[in-house]
């Protein structure tokens, strides 16, 4: 029987010959189980307990700042597991070799792994996020040349005035600026932040859609607004998207 501490943004590898057939139970705040495919799995908080065997689970994280800690039962040595039934919390083998040892190791994980993992993500995060920003706002703005040399005027009702080409690729890189932020801060608060960024991203672009609405120009104009609106999501989401997927080694 272990007990394993993990301190704020600590992380575990789960090793398959060391964790076969271990059986986990949260004793103190909050641990994520980070699946093989490398997506965050769920997050479980204090008498939660779980099996590792089978489950596809590479690695325990604490996705808190508080110190975690997991109470690890492990069945000792016997016969082989091939042809044995399904084992239980009540199967007598584990229990005399878990629950009935008094041999408690401690392992203690620090923080170093943690933060460097997440730095490591901020940065390829912001990386892909200005390579990302600088393609969005080029193809909003040839989108934009290309409307207008078709005959879109882009003229506003409310100005009078047609919108320039660098206003297009300005506003483009505003909102995309703000995209990476977003993500940034999933990315530092949210278990999901794959799901939840691209639910946020796709519901912005759909509310973008608005105002050319009720601009009140000719229906060329909303059209290609609404258009170009599109054009730096198809860009960004999935890029940033992409980014915010931890890398599986």
């Amino acid at each position: 029987m272990r007990t394993l501490t993990l301190r704020g943004g600590a992380r575990v590898v789960v090793v398959a010959a060391q964790w076969y057939d271990a059986f986990g139970v949260v004793i103190r705040g909050r641990v994520q189980l980070e699946l093989r495919d490398g997506e965050p799995g769920p997050v479980l908080g204090r008498d939660a307990g779980f099996w590792l065997r089978g489950t596809g689970v590479r690695a325990l994280r604490n996705p808190g700042r508080r110190t975690a800690r997991v109470r690890v039962l492990t069945p000792g040595p016997g016969p082989s597991h091939a042809g044995q039934h399904a084992r239980t919390p009540t199967d007598e083998r584990w229990r005399r070799s878990g629950m009935d040892s008094m041999d408690d190791t401690r392992v203690v994980a620090g923080p170093a792994a943690g933060p460097t993992h997440r730095t490591h993500r901020f940065a390829r995060l912001a990386g892909t996020g200005l390579l990302a920003t600088l393609a969005a706002m080029a193809a909003t703005t040839l989108g934009a040349a290309l409307a207008r040399a078709v005959g879109v005027d882009f003229e506003v009702p409310d100005g009078g005035e047609s919108i320039p080409l660098p206003g297009f690729a300005m506003v483009t890189g505003v909102f995309s600026v703000m995209g990476i932020v977003i993500a940034a801060a999933l990315l530092r608060w949210s278990a999901r932040p794959v799901e939840r960024f691209v639910w946020t991203a796709v519901s912005l672009t759909a509310l973008s859609w608005v105002p050319p609405l009720l601009c009140g120009a000719d229906s060329a104009t909303v059209t290609a607004l609404i258009g170009l609106h599109l054009v730096p999501a198809t860009v960004m989401i999935p890029a940033l998207a992409r980014s915010l997927r931890p890398r599986t080694g």
